[in-house]
């Protein structure tokens, strides 16, 4: 089939199936979104990403890798694919693809978010990852710093290496702010991140130095995460629900839960009366006594509630023992990920943290497909009404102006048109910069054989695009919360199809989600660590040691989290986030023109996302100028927040402006190469 046949066909497909359903008047529900999305992805992956890989890129499995010719037992390893590709896919899924996409169904609907997760994926997700995997392996595992050095500008690689700090660093906030509330507010989270420590440790002796067969060790090590995981919420006793969209609330906790909670309440003392952000007693409040408090005042981007200049007691953060305990615990966790070798933590706790995902996204899209199959023809043992969608295909602009919010200026002052935010709400699932990062610094390194590269990294996006679906169809039936919360809340819903207390199968969410993305969160440090050494190693000689740049970018996270500006990451983790992935497409763009192959499916994309993404972040520059700076017209009187809003809005600035000087070199370096010209040879990766 001629490729332009291909590509139309897959436009058509999920625009004719959904486009039926919205038209047709069909009630929406799960069922459509599993056979839909898997269908995509089996086409994707076959019809287009084979092609791509074989006619373009033409990866040859008797070319040696980095893997090989550089294997030092602590970032080059070669590894099977079954491993690596497991490794992957659990080092590019975190909170993106779930709380991103749960942010962008609430706000648009379901069905701009299901199209872009569908369609972004299918032509620029898959093309990233594997791309930015194969540029590194034929540039013997260099970073893309070091690759744009040589293929660019050295000016490029040095702009680069601000740009992917700062970014790296905005990532590293927003996630371990995420993760020590959670963690703080769920009390067995924790014992779930214990247990995945102890058994990944096992698991990397076990293959490594025991040389035990890998499904057996997969196998135990999978089961016995399991039983950590619900053995946390085990006893657990629960009131029923008030209403359909609710989940019973705990009336007795079981022995774990019980005293991890007991453990939280000794950490914070006695409850005391709360105080809001400016001193003034919260009525009948009492809670933990803050190590800090701040206002937040940045308003709900979805209903535009609490924030906007006064005292808004919603809107106050408080810094409690616990939550610093958390953060730090979780700041152990990435520390053993950053630097013992690659073997023995970070690749086998990410391989368990996959299989830990994987089957929370069968189970649930089992469930979700069962339910649907019910409401499609009427069987009430299938549990149809937990299948039926609660958004709306689009959600209609609350002032009545623009009815689809295609220029909807949004709530509470903030600007929220579908383009270009969309595609930068919705983070991870479609395509991701992290993605980008990670293959070329992680995965590059790890892979046995050329021909690995496609099954492991684009395999390893579109199962990605899967738990994105997931995420998508959890807030869909879901009817109170959002972000991990609104998450696993749907995850129970859907184990609930199965007989399972929907109560519990919440808990057991919440555990699915600080694993999803705390095992990501480690290899951010590692990824860290690699990116100052390299950017500043040569002044400074003490960051070279792995040790000291790793607590600096441990320390910076740190500040960033405890001074409370962590609240306002989210806005700006995206658009920079996915500015990240159109820089990658740049070079690998400039490296296929380069070398005399057809650059046009990584091209096109990178020309939608580099537009798209600077017009996000100067959008998001702006939210924060009139959210935060000025709200309500007048300058912010809160220090912390004041202070929070300028460095944010200057991080905005400071990354438009380098991926602009990064796109101009870019520019020039497409018309240097000519057709058939060889790149600089990039030479053996730089120590670490």
């Amino acid at each position: 089939m001629d490729i332009r046949a291909v590509i139309l066909m897959l436009v058509l497909i999920p625009l004719i199936v959904v486009g039926g359903i919205v038209g047709l008047g069909v009630a929406m529900n799960t069922l459509f979104v599993v056979v839909l999305g898997g269908a995509m992805i089996y086409l994707a992956y076959n019809l287009y990403a084979r092609r791509i890989d074989r006619d373009v890129i033409q990866s040859d499995p008797k070319k040696a890798t980095p893997a090989k010719m550089y294997m030092d037992g602590v970032d080059f390893m070669p590894t099977s694919r079954n491993v690596l590709y497991g490794y992957h896919f659990k080092s590019v899924a975190a909170a993106g693809p779930i709380v991103g996409v749960i942010t962008a169904g609430l706000l648009w609907g379901w069905l701009p978010a299901m199209l872009w997760l569908i369609l972004g994926v299918t032509f620029i997700g898959w093309a990233s990852d594997y791309s930015a995997i194969m540029l590194s392996v034929r540039n013997d595992g260099n970073s893309l710093s070091a690759i744009a050095y040589k293929l660019i500008a050295p000016r490029t690689r040095t702009i680069l290496f601000v740009f992917i700090f700062f970014y790296l660093l905005l990532v590293a906030g927003a996630f371990v702010g995420i993760m020590g509330a959670v963690l703080n507010g769920n009390p067995t989270t924790g014992l779930a991140i214990l247990g995945i420590m102890a058994f990944g440790l096992l698991t990397g002796q076990a293959l490594y130095r025991w040389k035990m067969d890998l499904i057996v060790v997969t196998l135990l090590a999978v089961l016995l995460t399991i039983g950590v995981v619900i053995a946390g919420p085990f006893g657990n006793e629960y009131n029923a629900p008030a209403n359909v969209n609710a989940v019973g609330t705990l009336k007795t906790a079981g022995p774990v839960w019980g005293a991890m909670r007991d453990f939280n309440l000794s950490l914070n003392g006695a409850p005391v009366p709360l105080t809001d952000w400016a001193g003034k007693p919260i009525p009948n409040v009492t809670g933990p006594n803050p190590l800090l408090k701040f206002y937040d005042p940045t308003p709900s981007a979805i209903t535009g509630a609490a924030g906007g200049g006064g005292v808004a007691t919603a809107a106050t953060i408080f810094i409690t023992p616990s939550l610093v305990f958390w953060i730090l615990f979780v700041f152990v966790f990435s520390y053993l990920g950053a630097l013992l070798p690659i073997w023995r933590f970070t690749q086998p706790v990410n391989y368990i943290g996959f299989w830990i995902t994987a089957l929370a996204i069968v189970l649930a899209a089992g469930g979700a497909f069962l339910s649907g199959v019910g409401n499609l023809f009427g069987v009430a043992a299938l549990s149809p009404q937990v299948s039926s969608f609660a958004l709306n295909a689009f959600n209609v602009d609350p002032k009545g102006v623009d009815t689809l919010k295609w220029f909807n200026p949004g709530v509470g002052g903030m600007l929220q048109p579908m383009w270009p935010m969309l595609f930068v709400t919705i983070a991870c699932g479609a395509i991701s910069g992290w993605h980008a990062l990670i293959g070329s610094v992680g995965t590059s390194r790890q892979l046995e054989y050329e021909t690995d590269a496609l099954p492991v990294g684009g395999g390893g996006m579109l199962s990605e695009n899967a738990l994105g679906l997931t995420a998508l169809m959890a807030v869909s039936v879901a009817g109170t919360g959002a972000g991990g919360g609104r998450f696993a809340q749907g995850i129970g819903k859907f184990l609930s199809v199965f007989g399972l207390n929907e109560a519990l199968g919440t808990a057991i969410g919440f555990a699915v989600f600080v694993i999803i993305v705390l095992t990501v969160v480690q290899l951010l440090f590692r990824v860290m660590r690699v990116t100052l050494t390299e950017w500043m190693g040569e002044s400074f000689p003490a960051v070279r040691n792995p040790h000291v740049s790793t607590i600096i970018s441990m320390a910076l996270t740190f500040g960033l989290v405890i001074s409370g500006t962590w609240i306002y990451l989210w806005q700006l983790f995206g658009a920079s986030n996915q500015l990240m992935a159109a820089l990658a497409l740049l070079i690998v763009t400039v490296w296929l023109r380069s070398t005399g192959k057809n650059p046009a499916y990584a091209l096109y994309p990178m020309l939608f996302m580099y537009i798209t993404t600077m017009a996000a972040t100067a959008v998001t520059a702006y939210n924060m100028y009139v959210t935060v700076l000025f709200p309500k017209g007048a300058l912010q009187t809160d220090a912390w927040a004041l202070g929070g809003g300028i460095a944010m809005v200057a991080i905005s600035v400071l990354l438009f402006v380098a991926a602009a000087f990064i796109a101009l070199d870019g520019w020039k370096a497409w018309q240097r190469y000519k057709p058939g010209a060889k790149p600089a040879a990039a030479g053996a990766p730089a120590s670490e």
